[in-house]
């Protein structure tokens, strides 16, 4: 492995896009760090300082998303949130809207608009997030309500309040489009796919404090513990990541003109984890909303009724609220496999050029054959999901704190870092290949 990262650096034009991988990191990172106009650095430190568990819900994966840059409130404090959100919102609707689906069917052409419908939207959405973003942190809600003496935006500076509220709006906002235009240059110039590196460097970057605080909390034994529990997570998402069920496929000789075309084998790969992670951010999100219906009940006075959603369906280590998370990600991951895979359109496309699976008549037969297929593997990587998303919960019981729920052994955190690593492992050893070099993976 060793000997091939040397050789990549030896290729001057794959040194070329590492280096430039390699240097919109350190942009984006520093754009992670870069204050906003408006905010009290100082207050910041000290509402983080004072709250111990963190924030939590669907605020916590954002925050893991931008690399812990959401609770400083910096440029890029909404990270790739919004783009993500975005690009879901537009494959969903490819579904069910048939210019959208007309478009995804035009090529390269059609997939360039529906990219530039994704950038507006993200925009759209960056105005919407940072909005509420800044009243929550402006509230203290951001903080779990631990800034009433160390107010994040202060007022009575002289500057009117609607105009530093609409200038960090604007600034944020304005950091989610260079974020998404710094993924962009990494897709097309660097090495990966620019927005998951992105996503990639911000988990990272939460390794080292949130590792440091189970040591100073916890001590040495559990610490080495929890890392070697961490190896074994991250060696069985590997495994599973790279699991798939090939269905073979067999293409007919055909003459075209004075040419012989067809004849050749080739496979459908089905993964395991046909879904990916969007299963776990919409279980996440989904979860969010007891916690947000928390704040219309009064908050001196609690109810039965607000005692026991806080209990059992925002505390992470309630039963409950295990049960729940574990039921939604099944239901989403068969939810999302069901309109991202269409065996009737797969089948039709193997019969429109004389494709066929051995045994299989073309067709409808085909089309049966790949759902009962793709019905069998999503159980596996829909429970597979589940019990990697809700490690976590156990780990917050086991450690007695909610205040580790940043850290990224479990959940999305983990399943992003794998697929992203071996993806980008996967680009690079393909481009040595080229070259005749040794690849990773040997």
């Amino acid at each position: 492995m060793l000997s091939a990262f040397l050789s990549a650096f030896r290729t001057p034009d794959l040194r070329k896009k590492l280096l430039f991988t390699v240097g919109i990191i350190a942009i984006y990172r520093l754009g992670a760090t870069l204050p906003s106009p408006g905010v009290s650095y100082g207050n910041v430190q000290r509402c983080l300082d004072a709250m111990e568990g963190g924030s939590t819900g669907v605020l916590n994966l954002i925050n893991l998303f931008s690399g812990g840059a959401l609770l400083q409130l910096s440029v890029f404090a909404l990270g790739i949130m919004p783009y993500i959100t975005a690009s879901i919102i537009l494959q969903l609707l490819t579904v069910v809207i048939p210019r959208l689906e007309q478009l995804r069917k035009e090529g390269q052409a059609g997939q360039a608009k529906i990219t530039q419908y994704t950038r507006y939207l993200t925009l759209g959405l960056g105005v919407l997030q940072a909005s509420a973003f800044v009243a929550l942190a402006r509230s203290g809600q951001l903080f779990n309500n631990q800034c009433d003496q160390w107010p994040v935006i202060p007022e009575g500076t002289g500057i009117p309040d609607w105009l530093t509220l609409t200038v960090l709006v604007m600034t944020m906002t304005a950091g989610t489009g260079v974020v998404m235009w710094l993924g962009e240059l990494i897709t097309d110039r660097g090495v990966g796919n620019g927005m998951s590196v992105l996503i990639f460097t911000s988990i990272a970057a939460r390794l080292p404090s949130e590792g440091w605080q189970i040591k100073q909390t916890q001590g040495w034994g559990k610490f080495f513990l929890v890392i070697a529990l961490v190896l074994v997570v991250i060696t069985a998402v590997t495994f599973i990541e790279q699991a798939q069920r090939r269905i073979p496929v067999q293409y007919a000789k055909r003459m075209i003109g004075r040419r012989m075309y067809g004849g050749t084998s080739t496979y459908i790969p089905l993964k395991v984890n046909q879904a990916g992670v969007i299963p776990v951010i919409f279980g996440s999100s989904l979860l969010y909303l007891p916690q947000l219906a928390l704040q219309f009940f009064d908050q001196t006075n609690p109810g039965q009724t607000q005692a026991w959603i806080q209990n059992n369906l925002v505390d992470p280590t309630s039963p409950i609220y295990i049960s729940v998370y574990f039921l939604l990600i099944i239901f989403f991951t068969y939810f999302y496999v069901s309109i991202t895979f269409n065996p009737t359109e797969v089948a039709d496309n193997m019969k429109k050029y004389g494709g066929f699976v051995p045994g299989i008549r073309p067709g409808k037969p085909t089309a049966d054959y790949l759902d009962f297929i793709l019905s069998r593997i999503t159980l596996p990587g829909a429970l597979y999901l589940a019990i990697i998303s809700i490690l976590p919960n156990f780990f917050f019981i086991w450690l007695d704190s909610e205040q580790y729920v940043n850290f990224p052994f479990g959940g999305t955190a983990v399943l992003i870092m794998v697929g992203v690593g071996l993806e980008t492992v996967k680009q690079i050893e393909s481009q040595l290949m080229q070259r005749n070099y040794e690849g990773f993976l040997r």
